[in-house]
């Protein structure tokens, strides 16, 4: 079930490297659209020390509509269902709340480190005094489950019909395209002391790999969350959804934070759009 944002959390001045690194550094060639081993959490072979864990979330679907004042305008802003918003611009105006009194929190870049645009996934709408129409946005950045709001008028909205669960107690992962089960894999996660974060986050990129024997086989998908205890690697440790070569992975808890899912399987996931939710559960 994807739900709501919890409320406090805090976005300062962003720099674009921060935003658009983690496990994914800003050093690779977006041709080449690979990875780089040793930049990548669930490559290395130990975790610097941990750091506070972030805040849990939980984020609803579908998304909520927020009774604010209204002086006018129509009925809700988006119909029953899960959506992502692209924005028109190369960066997007970010707010405290969902009116332009709460303060601008900073400009926010709109593609990722491989020129992707990003596909932010709606937590929340709200209309401000005058009837304007506003969308609370996930944002790709630390700490998991950081949001802000942004004017519909600046971003193009559209339902996102898949969906992606991870239960770590299972140690499974699940596809749905439009509410039915299309896929189920044995996957790898995390070991007890570098732990898959849970949580509600989304495919913050795609990317093919170079070879299937690679640390990230056949393909992985990047993702909008990152380690609660990884942090000081380069980009901050974001996790990801990624291929491996090696059978035994499936159902153990081997790796530094990452989804890891054998290569036979993860061709099956190749094509999930950005913007796609996942949800990470014990």
């Amino acid at each position: 079930r994807v739900g709501t944002v919890q409320n406090g959390d805090q976005l300062t001045v962003l720099e674009r490297g921060r935003i658009l690194g983690g496990m994914f550094p800003r050093r690779l060639a977006v041709a080449a659209l690979v990875f780089a081993l040793g930049s990548v959490a669930c490559s290395q072979a130990a975790a610097r020390a941990p750091s506070a864990p972030a805040a849990s979330v939980v984020v609803p679907s579908p998304v909520s509509n927020v009774a604010v004042p209204v002086k006018s305008g129509p009925g809700p802003v988006l119909p029953h269902g899960t959506f992502v918003a692209r924005a028109r611009t190369s960066n997007i105006a970010i707010w405290n709340g969902p009116s332009t009194s709460t303060g601008r929190r900073s400009m926010f870049p709109t593609r990722n480190a491989f020129g992707q645009p990003l596909e932010f996934l709606v937590a929340k709408t709200a209309r401000d005094a005058d009837g304007g129409a506003w969308l609370r946005i996930l944002l790709p950045i630390r700490p998991d489950g950081a949001a802000g709001w942004v004017k519909k008028s600046h971003v193009i909205v559209h339902e996102v019909r898949q969906r992606i669960i991870v239960d770590l107690s299972a140690r499974t992962l699940r596809y749905y395209r439009n509410g039915k089960l299309a896929d189920r894999f044995d996957v790898g996660i995390g070991r007890p002391e570098t732990p898959t974060a849970k949580g509600t986050f989304y495919v913050w990129a795609q990317v093919p790999q170079a070879s299937p024997s690679g640390p990230y086989g056949v393909f992985a998908l990047g993702l909008s969350g990152f380690s609660q205890v990884i942090t000081d690697w380069p980009g901050g440790g974001r996790m990801a959804i990624h291929g491996t070569s090696n059978p035994a992975d499936r159902g153990e808890m081997v790796s530094h934070g990452c989804v890891r899912v054998f290569n036979d399987d993860m061709v099956g996931l190749k094509h999930v759009p950005m913007g796609t939710p996942v949800v990470i559960r014990a």
